[in-house]
């Protein structure tokens, strides 16, 4: 599915988004946008909804109440088999544990990355990410012998590997050291700029915020701020 928008048509439209688990109100955006190639940091401390608003953006998470448009499209008229197949396309995720595919290869991750986009493979794309990441040694490497930095490179790989529009992140830091997490952050943002992709990423790492301009705030249940 190609993109029709211009620099200023929103990746992203949440409009009246509200969302409960049970009685409790988690999320309540009136409206918030993300413009393309215009990084943003979604921040707050656990609790906040982060990770519920990324489920909500992606489609993995039907909202209470409220549209969410992701590239033109609201996400609510989608059957679940093509929301799968729009998510797959279009959408890169790296979240706080790597969830590569333990069966497989680094490279094998990857791959089976652009079959479920109904992408051909690109092994030239492949090879630059594998080693801009240093990951060349390791592409045929099954996640269990890769240290905890090098899994989580290899997410960002296979985040990147679709060139999808929208690449969202949540904790990529968390658990890493503070060489790791600069270098993890690094990546991010030079790979999704190279693949075209403009990034979400949710954190409470104050070290991540040097690599962002623009923050939206998540204070507290029923609270939120740009």
């Amino acid at each position: 599915m190609s993109m029709n928008l211009d620099n200023q048509s929103p990746l992203l439209l949440v409009t009246d988004l509200s969302h409960k688990y049970g009685s409790k109100q988690v999320l309540s955006i009136n409206r918030w946008a993300l413009i393309p190639h215009e990084h943003q940091l979604l921040l707050g401390p656990s609790g906040s909804g982060k990770t519920t608003l990324l489920g909500i953006l992606s489609g993995l998470l039907r909202p209470t109440k409220g549209a969410v448009t992701a590239i033109n499209t609201a996400l609510t008229d989608l059957s679940i088999s093509d929301l799968s197949s729009f998510r797959a396309r279009n959408f890169g995720f790296v979240f706080q544990d790597h969830h590569l595919v333990s069966s497989l290869t680094v490279s094998q991750n990857l791959t089976l990355s652009r079959h479920l986009a109904d992408l051909p493979e690109d092994p030239e794309w492949s090879d630059y990410l594998l080693n801009h990441l240093g990951l060349r040694e390791y592409k045929n490497t099954k996640p269990d012998r890769l240290s905890h930095g090098e899994a989580q490179r290899a997410a960002i790989a296979r985040a990147a590997i679709t060139r999808p529009p929208l690449l969202l992140a949540d904790e990529p830091t968390s658990s890493l050291d503070d060489d790791n997490a600069i270098l993890v952050m690094e990546l991010l943002k030079t790979l999704s700029e190279e693949a075209g992709s403009t990034m979400l990423v949710a954190s409470h790492d104050s070290r991540v915020k040097p690599f962002f301009s623009k923050s939206l705030i998540l204070d507290k249940p029923q609270e939120v701020s740009q």
